[in-house]
Formats: structure tokens, C-alpha cells, sequence
């Protein structure tokens, strides 16, 4: 499995995407087609954390009245299902690996594990 989870409207997804040879991975725009409970299942998998893979920059926080603080596992996984920008992108995963997000770490392990610098 070779998958990448990304927003085209997304700039920052957009800049990361360009930077890889992503012919041999399937690409997933999660406006167009939403994750998956086994999708998100799959990732929890690698991550052991729904909140590794919830964004906190989600413009819906502040359109729900959401408190992150108060958020529990169960939350963070529903809130992920039920509407898109609850997820932090991109995600790139294969059968052993998962990248979540777009910090600098992130990026960096992403370039290593495509064989960059």
C-alpha cells in the first residue's frame, strides 16, 4: 500500500506532493473523497494516536466551539470521520510507515524515506 492523503486547495500539500515521484502511489483528494473508518483505522494503527493525525489548525475548532483541551481519543477519531479538515495533511502511508503532516520534521523524514537529502 502506497497512499497520500492530501487537500488540493492546500498550498502547503501542494508544495510537498511536487517535491516526490508519487507515479506508483495513490493519491486521495479527502474534499472529493473522504477517509475512511478503515482508512483512519489503518493509520491509528501506525500512530497509536487519533490526535498524531487531528489537525489543531482546523478552521471547524473555532466554527464548533471546540476546547482541544477537552478532547478525548474517541473525539478526536469521530471529529476526523466527520469532516475533512479535521486531518492533518498530507499523510503518506505505506504498509510501514506513516507521515502526518507538514512540519519541517515531517518533510525531512519524507525526503529520506523518498531517498532525497
Amino acid at each position: 500500500m502506497k497512499k497520500v492523503f492530501h487537500l488540493n486547495t492546500c498550498d502547503t500539500c501542494r508544495k510537498i506532493l511536487a517535491q516526490f515521484d508519487l507515479t506508483d502511489w495513490e493519491k486521495r483528494e479527502i474534499r472529493k473523497e473522504p477517509i475512511t473508518k478503515e482508512e483512519l483505522e489503518e493509520m491509528h494503527k501506525h500512530t497509536n494516536s487519533y490526535e498524531a493525525l487531528f489537525s489543531k489548525k482546523s478552521t471547524q475548532i473555532k466554527l464548533r466551539g471546540l476546547d482541544v483541551k477537552l478532547l478525548k481519543e474517541e473525539d478526536f477519531k469521530e471529529l476526523i470521520l466527520d469532516h475533512y479538515t479535521f486531518l492533518k495533511r498530507p499523510v503518506f502511508i505505506t504498509d510501514k510507515e506513516i507521515f502526518v503532516g507538514n512540519d519541517k520534521k515531517n518533510v525531512e523524514a519524507l525526503k529520506s524515506f523518498f531517498g532525497g537529502v
